[in-house]
């Protein structure tokens, strides 16, 4: 992880998909393109996504309710069954 001049952190990070994830990531990156008039990286899709995700996410649900994590991992960092995102468990500030 390092700092960016803007205030930012950048966090590189491996992420196993399945290949219809991918190709579902190449067409949010075709659409970004399209609305950005320039070429898009994946990278720069999947950032988007997220970010957007957040900013939906931030007043979706009231404090404190969360979705109950579901596809059988386990929140000590095993595997994760599923493959999506929304199946990995909430990660608190508290340890």
């Amino acid at each position: 992880m390092h700092a960016l001049p803007d205030g930012e952190a950048e966090l590189s990070l491996v992420v196993r998909l399945p290949w219809e994830d991918v190709a579902r990531l190449g067409q949010e990156a075709g659409r970004l393109a399209q609305q950005m008039q320039r070429p898009v990286t994946l990278d720069e899709a999947v950032s988007h996504r997220l970010r957007s995700a957040r900013a939906t996410a931030a007043h979706a649900r009231p404090a404190g309710e969360q979705p109950v994590a579901t596809g059988g991992g386990s929140a000590g960092g095993g595997s994760v069954g599923g493959g999506s995102v929304a199946s990995l468990p909430r990660i608190s500030g508290s340890a």
